[in-house]
């Protein structure tokens, strides 16, 4: 378009989708000014219409003649098509012809062929024929005048010549051939072996070895039956004397007898190799078959003798060591054989592993037979191990005349293991299957009563005449935890060596995880044994805590006197405790215990405490927080200034003391106005539960008529939608109960089970719901002289008695933090003083043995579990291992 007003469109509208002609115009006259061009404007539009018409006619043109040459086209190859068509038949049927006066042209060649093959085929057979008729004349007068050499060749070439007329068995001539044939060849296997009948009858083998030899050239002719015939009248010839010796004399065949056997055959096979060798072609093995037939027999003898020895009727019973003697003479047979007949190396006897891909020959060629009755050797193991145990027991933890050390464990598992690399070196000697699987089994019966009667029985108070019972000696204890932690390792390798040696079908049977859990879970009752040591050392200052006047408290001040002396005696028995703890998992496992335990104290000491201030529970708030700063320090209390506490142990010190914050919090809270107590409660204590509301208000000291209205308007509160998602009750309050009086926590007096104080359940703990005894909600302190009972009855009545859930139960938080803790059990009497709390199982005893493992076996499994899960990397290097 041309320009309009003096403006220049970017692009015109004109050629727009959706153009509209009023608003082009009102663009174009948009001043009145503007109407003057109208004219103008008329004429630039009829200009650029009239281009346009041109345009469009000239594309019209050039597409009309472009469809009229597309027409001429399709029509242009439409007549090639028509006249390619018969050109192409034209070709096929002359492509015919061609082929059918080649068909007619090469008819008579074939023929030509056809009867010249038939020609040949007839000549060969012919020819073939004589050949076998010519070499069956001369086979025969060989063979009669016994010239072997000669027969060998001439009776392969008559073998070979008669696979060719198999198929003109049909003509009489070749049948009656064949036939002759056949009888031919059974003369001759007839006839060689009277030659060797006769020749060794008469003790003529020097003489005639080369005939023998060439003989054996005819057999190796006449096929593997007549090989295999040769070899078996051979054997049974050399064999028989040894058969009519030894199965026929009841006292040379018997087991005391075996190397006779032996030297016999060993004598055999040089008789062989100096007399016998040169006969018998190398590829028939003749040596290897005759020791073949040798183990057969000496086999089949043993399985006999082995039999009858056994039977009960007969009043005999197996001698072991007799056993073991023949045994260990039979494998090294055995070995000897193997190392002569076969090139390649045999597997070693520890190893149990060859490089070489060929199969042992002889490997319990005879010693099978003992297969069977190696149960009785392992009896023995087991009864030998039944009165090592014992001995175990009476031996003190340490040698008298050796110093301690933090690295040293009980020198009785260290000779309980080395006896078990022994018998089982000794046991993979004689077998890899089932006996293997029943040796594995006596060990883990034995690991078992280790852990309980010696491991166990160490670290138990026992009764010492008519004085209290003996609290077991810090070195003692740290020698136990080393112990426990060796065997835990060792058992685990223990494992593995017996799944290396082992046949393959019977890896699965092989286990010795239980064994080892059991022994972590008497590391775990260990590291539970060094807290109560500072536990007790720490009683005096419970009592001055429950001695203080909570209700009449005017201000707060420091960290209360008991604090700072706890504090004191705490860091000071900790770091006893520490510098004899080697490994960081332990150390850290008895730092959490021990802040875990003095947490469950401070928490039954606050409810016998009652009443309690407002002024009171910030005083204590206080205290709980000097507490926890000087938990913080125990981990590296003997570590080089300024290392670095774990940000871990700092977050679970941090956790365990917060769950004494709500109860404390809401103690601060004044009962006037009733609603700001009642909203404290179910913010920091946050529960449902009537009673628990009820204990908070006894430890306020509020009368019975006071606490009526409380009570209702907390049940008015409680209802509310806002609350009503809270649960049933705190798992905090739920196992304490408020009394007065000034009872140890736990129990009454200095820590003992009188009145008083809230009811725990019985033993180490109940207040736990961690996975292990290191975990928070460790139970709260009980009476030193139970201290042994409450080990062994947590081990005997379940895992929940040492601090840990129900298994396959997890823990559940409340909001204030806590940890939910299990049901409250039923709590038990304290024995009585001045004699045993608790019976251990007696050794080779049942009585209780099965519970005793398997709760022991979940204390390990869970004390495990919770170790991995603060970074020590548990179980790595024991000081010995199995193979020490």
């Amino acid at each position: 378009m041309p320009q309009l007003n003096g403006t220049v469109p970017p692009t015109s509208p004109l050629n727009s989708a959706d153009y509209n002609p009023v608003d082009h115009l009102n663009a174009i006259f948009s001043h009145p000014s503007s109407l003057s061009s109208i004219a103008k404007t008329s004429d630039a539009l009829g200009t650029y219409q009239d281009e346009l018409d041109e345009e469009i006619a000239a594309l019209v043109q050039h597409q009309s003649i472009n469809d009229v040459e597309s027409v001429k086209s399709i029509r242009a190859a439409k007549d090639d098509l028509a006249e390619l068509f018969p050109k192409v038949e034209d070709v096929r049927a002359r492509a015919m012809q061609t082929e059918e006066a080649i068909t007619e042209m090469t008819a008579d060649i074939k023929r030509l062929d056809n009867t010249k093959k038939n020609l040949t085929l007839s000549m060969t057979a012919l020819k073939r024929l004589q050949m076998l008729t010519t070499a069956y004349e001369q086979l025969r007068g060989l063979s009669s005048s016994r010239q072997y050499k000669e027969c060998t060749q001439l009776l392969q070439a008559v073998i070979q010549l008669m696979t060719h007329f198999k198929s003109y068995r049909s003509i009489d001539q070749i049948a009656t051939l064949g036939r002759n044939v056949s009888d031919l060849q059974r003369e001759l296997l007839e006839q060689v072996c009277e030659d060797f009948e006769v020749t060794f009858a008469k003790a003529e083998v020097a003489q005639r070895r080369g005939v023998l030899a060439e003989a054996c050239l005819v057999m190796d002719a006449l096929g593997d039956n007549a090989r295999s015939r040769l070899i078996t009248w051979y054997c049974n010839t050399q064999l028989r004397e040894y058969r009519q010796v030894f199965r026929g004399n009841e006292e040379a065949g018997s087991l005391d007898n075996i190397s006779r056997r032996y030297a016999w055959f060993k004598r055999m096979l040089k008789t062989y190799d100096d007399e016998h060798a040169v006969i018998f072609p190398a590829n028939w093995r003749m040596n290897e078959m005759l020791a073949n037939a040798f183990c057969e027999g000496t086999r089949d003898d043993f399985k006999s003798i082995l039999s009858r020895s056994i039977r009960k009727d007969d009043g005999l019973s197996l001698d072991v060591d007799l056993l073991l003697s023949c045994l260990q003479e039979t494998l090294d047979f055995e070995h000897s054989l193997e190392r002569r007949f076969n090139n390649a190396s045999r597997a070693s006897i520890d190893t149990l592993s060859s490089d070489s891909e060929k199969a042992p020959v002889f490997s319990q060629a005879i010693s099978e037979a003992f297969e069977p009755y190696l149960s009785v050797w392992v009896e023995a193991q087991d009864k030998k191990l039944s009165t090592m145990i014992p001995q175990y027991r009476q031996q003190p933890p340490k040698p008298p005349d050796e110093e301690f050390s933090p690295q040293m464990v009980v020198p009785s598992s260290i000779e309980l293991f080395n006896f078990y690399r022994l018998t089982l070196a000794q046991c993979a000697k004689l077998s890899t299957g089932a006996r293997l699987v029943e040796l594995s089994k006596v060990f883990a019966k034995y690991l078992d009563q280790y852990a309980q009667q010696v491991l166990l029985y160490y670290v138990s108070e026992r009764p010492s005449g008519q004085t209290p019972s003996r609290f077991p000696q810090l070195e003692d204890t740290i020698l136990v935890l080393n112990t426990a932690d060796y065997c835990f390792n060792t058992c685990t390798q223990l494992e593995e060596k017996i799944k290396g040696r082992i046949d393959e079908g019977y890896k699965e049977m092989v286990d010795l995880q239980s064994q080892a859990d059991a022994f972590m879970g008497i590391a775990s009752a260990t590291v539970r044994a060094l807290v109560r040591r500072v536990e007790m050392d720490i009683e005096r200052t419970w009592r001055e805590m429950r001695n203080t006047g909570w209700s009449k408290m005017e201000m707060v001040g420091d960290q209360s006197s008991w604090v700072a002396e706890m504090l004191s005696r705490i860091k000071e028995r900790a770091s006893e405790v520490l510098g004899m703890l080697h490994k960081q998992q332990y150390a850290r496992a008895f730092c959490d215990n021990l802040v875990d335990s003095i947490a469950n104290a401070f928490i039954v000491s606050i409810f016998q405490c009652k009443p309690i201030s407002e002024v009171g529970a910030e005083q204590m708030l206080l205290d709980s927080y000097a507490l926890k700063k000087g938990f913080e320090e125990l981990l590296n209390i003997n570590a080089q200034p300024n290392t670095s506490t774990p940000a871990g142990y700092i977050r679970r010190v941090n956790q365990t003391m917060a769950r004494l914050d709500p109860i404390l919090k809401t103690l601060q809270v004044r009962p006037s106005p009733p609603e700001a107590l009642v909203q404290a409660y179910l913010i920091h204590i946050a529960d449902r539960s009537d009673t628990n509301f009820r204990k908070i208000l006894d430890l306020k000291g509020l009368r019975k008529q006071d606490q009526s209205h409380l009570l209702e308007l907390f049940q008015a509160h409680r209802a509310s939608p806002r609350n009503e998602k809270l649960p049933p009750t705190s798992a905090l309050l739920a196992p304490l109960a408020v009394t007065g009086g000034n009872a140890a926590p736990g129990g009454g007096g200095a820590g003992g089970a009188g009145g008083g104080g809230p009811t725990l359940a019985s033993g180490i703990g109940h207040l736990s719901s961690a996975a292990t005894l290191s975990t928070s909600n460790l139970p709260a302190r009980f009476d030193p002289s139970t201290f042994g009972s409450a080990i062994m009855n947590a081990a005997r009545d379940g895992v929940d008695r040492l601090g840990t859930p129900t298994l396959g139960t997890t823990p559940s938080h409340t909001p204030a933090g806590a940890m939910t803790p299990p049901p409250q059990q039923q709590q038990q009497p304290p024995p009585a003083a001045g004699r045993a709390s608790f019976d251990l199982p007696t050794p080779g005893g049942t009585m209780g043995t099965t519970n005793l493992n398997e709760n022991l076996r979940n204390i390990g499994k869970f004390f495990k579990r919770d170790i991995g899960g603060f970074g020590g990397r548990f179980g790595g290097g024991g000081s010995k291992t199995a193979g020490e």
